[in-house]
């Protein structure tokens, strides 16, 4: 009996286009999210608001957290994936305030 490479192995191939669309639609959710942080953003430069909102920030975190633990998904993953998109939307409301 011979056994399928990684290459022509079907059900590697069905997993992998999987991950693949999947990763596709969690890009495409990112960019959504991001274009609605922008606008977030924006406002917040037009009316002198601060570019990060601390409290917003731990609400969110413990919520993820907690959607994380129900999804079976390691929690501190969840938190590292979140507290990383947060980063980048108070950078680029930072960006927005300062030009």
């Amino acid at each position: 009996m011979t056994q399928d490479t990684p290459a022509t192995d079907p059900v590697l191939a069905g997993f992998r286009s999987s991950i693949d669309n999947i990763d596709a639609a969690l890009i495409h959710i990112l960019a959504e999210r991001f274009r609605i942080t922008q606008a977030v953003g924006a406002y917040k430069a037009e009316h002198d608001l601060p570019a990060s909102d601390p409290r917003r920030e731990e609400r969110q975190i413990a919520r993820l957290r907690k959607l994380a633990e129900d999804a079976h998904l390691d929690p501190d993953f969840g938190e590292k994936f979140i507290r990383f998109v947060i980063d980048e939307v108070i950078r680029h409301h930072e960006r927005a305030k300062a030009g």
